[in-house]
Formats: structure tokens, C-alpha cells, sequence
């Protein structure tokens, strides 16, 4: 299952009376959780909501046993009750799984217990688990793009693929970093997006767009490869320029292209691989300096595009 199935599901109003999810980014769980409220009429929500949060100060010593009981509890108004619990599961001991496995074999009736493991579940905690199905609701990297695309437009506002990989190439993967940005696109006035208002709005209308930069690295000018490079740094990470440099020459690529040409975004492909890993592996105390310079000598020695 992924967010979306996770929202799917919710959509039918979490029919089944136990859900165990696991979900490693706190900005998702968030977002399920706030799902699952809506499922709960406003006037009924003192009744027939409840929510534990074990990660919160104050609720950390909440117990298994406190939160089974309010779900055991008779719902009111003739709707269900939600009771919903996060934190880290893999805390649990076994009298506390025996516990949730008592209550899972006779639930009570218009009762839904959801529980959120908020973080990566291990080999033991699964294996542990499985008799409740554990299912992580994170997004995969390849569903981004059009969760992105599905959040503009419950604003009603049209976004184009190319300006949606901008996006993603300038912030990166983080669901709550581009949640913030979905919000300043929506505050932007506009209907529709292309890439093209992407600079002003996301990247706060830099004087000097990646754009610039690669066909400043193509055109071998050192002095403005480097002035570019520091005017972007004020408003982005060396990781989302490292991102936005390598979905800039993908844009380049096709498969009309010369050996030769092909060869040589390889390379450059290969130079922002390494670096991203360097970067990463260092906490991202990377010298992009030192990667313009390589891509530089390489557009010299090697470039077939002139």
C-alpha cells in the first residue's frame, strides 16, 4: 500500500475494524491522520474521536491497555469510532501484542482502531506484526509527480508535467518541502503553471535561473559559472542545485543523438551521481565548487556540442 491506496481506503470509510501503518516521514502521517478525521462528522468528533499521541510530551506514557479500552467503548450518534493511535511500535512488549491481538480477534461492533508506526519498521518489528498486516503507506519517489499534480489541482489550479519535474528537481522528494511550495503556488494567483513561472514563484524570482547556469558551463565562462552559482545558493541547497543541474541535461538527452554526444552526458551524468553520493555520505558538506570545475574541464575536453 502507498498514501494513495491509504487515501483509497479511507474513501470507503475504512471499512476494516484494524489497520496497523507504518509511515517513516512525519509530514504523511500527518496527513493520514488528518484523512482519517474527516471520516468523523465535526459535531461528533468529542465522541467519536480519539486520538493518542505517544510522541507528544505528556502522552508518552500512555498505554496499550488506556487506548483499547476507548476503543471498546460504545460509539455515539450511531456513527463509528475512530480511535487512532501513533508512536513507535516496535516499543511494544509482548503482553501488549497479545493484548492488541485479543482485541483484533472481536472487535466491537462500528469501531475502528488505526494505529501509526511513525518510522521504519525492522525485520523483528515486522515479523513481530504480521499477524496485523503492518502495511507502509509512504510514497515512492515515482508517485510524487502526481501527488504533486493532484494537490494543485484540488486548488484549482492546472500545473504542467515539465513544471511539476522542476519542482521536484529544485526541492527534491520531501513531501512536507513541497507541500510548502503547493502552498505558495496557490497563493501565486495563477490558474495555470508552466515551467516557466516555477523561477518566480518557488525559486522567489531569482535574478539567475539553472538555466543559466548550465549554458554558462556549456559556453566555458568560468567567471559567470561561478557568479551564477552564488547567486543561486542564496535560495537553494547545494542538493536541490545538484538535483536541478542533473534534470537539466536529462532535458538534453534523446535517443537521435551521436554516440559521441550520448558519451558525454554520461559523464556528466556521472560527475552529479558521485557528487550526490559524496554529498549524502558527508551530511552535505560537499564543495560544489570543486563539481563545477570538473563539469567545466569536461566541457572543454569533451564536448561535441561546441
Amino acid at each position: 500500500m502507498s498514501l494513495q491506496s491509504f487515501l483509497n481506503e479511507v474513501r470507503k470509510g475504512l471499512p476494516s475494524p484494524v489497520y496497523l501503518f507504518s509511515v517513516s516521514d512525519p509530514f504523511l502521517c500527518r496527513e493520514a491522520l488528518g484523512a482519517v478525521r474527516t471520516l468523523v462528522p465535526v459535531a461528533e468528533r468529542d465522541f467519536n474521536l480519539h486520538i493518542f499521541d505517544l510522541l507528544t510530551q505528556g502522552e508518552e506514557n500512555t498505554t496499550l491497555e488506556r487506548v483499547l479500552e476507548v476503543a471498546n467503548t460504545a460509539s455515539f450518534f450511531g456513527g463509528k469510532r475512530f480511535t487512532i493511535m501513533t508512536g513507535n511500535l516496535q516499543k511494544f512488549l509482548k503482553d501488549d501484542l497479545e493484548k492488541l491481538a485479543i482485541y483484533a480477534a472481536k472487535p466491537p461492533q462500528d469501531s475502528v482502531l488505526v494505529i501509526f508506526h511513525v518510522g521504519v519498521l525492522s525485520k523483528v518489528a515486522k515479523e513481530k506484526f504480521k499477524a496485523f498486516k503492518p502495511v507502509s503507506i509512504d510514497m515512492r519517489d515515482s508517485e510524487i509527480p502526481q501527488w504533486i499534480k493532484q494537490n494543485i489541482k484540488a486548488k484549482g489550479i492546472d500545473i504542467s508535467d515539465d513544471a511539476v519535474e522542476y519542482i521536484i528537481s529544485l526541492v527534491g522528494y520531501d513531501p512536507g518541502l513541497l507541500s510548502a511550495e503547493i502552498e505558495k503556488i496557490s497563493f501565486a494567483g495563477q490558474k495555470k503553471i508552466d515551467i516557466d513561472d516555477i523561477s518566480d514563484i518557488v525559486a522567489g524570482g531569482r535574478q539567475y535561473g539553472i538555466f543559466d547556469l548550465v549554458n554558462a558551463l556549456r559556453e566555458q565562462d568560468s567567471d559567470r559559472v561561478f557568479r551564477i552559482y552564488k547567486s543561486l545558493k542564496e535560495t537553494s541547497d547545494d542538493y536541490g542545485l545538484i538535483g536541478a543541474l542533473n534534470w537539466q541535461y536529462a532535458r538534453f538527452f534523446s535517443e537521435k543523438m551521436s554516440q559521441q554526444e550520448k558519451a558525454y552526458l554520461l559523464n556528466i551524468f556521472g560527475l552529479l551521481h558521485q557528487a550526490d553520493i559524496e554529498m549524502k555520505s558527508s551530511g552535505r558538506n560537499f564543495p560544489v565548487e570543486y563539481l563545477l570545475v570538473k563539469l567545466l574541464r569536461l566541457q572543454r575536453l569533451h564536448s561535441p556540442f561546441g
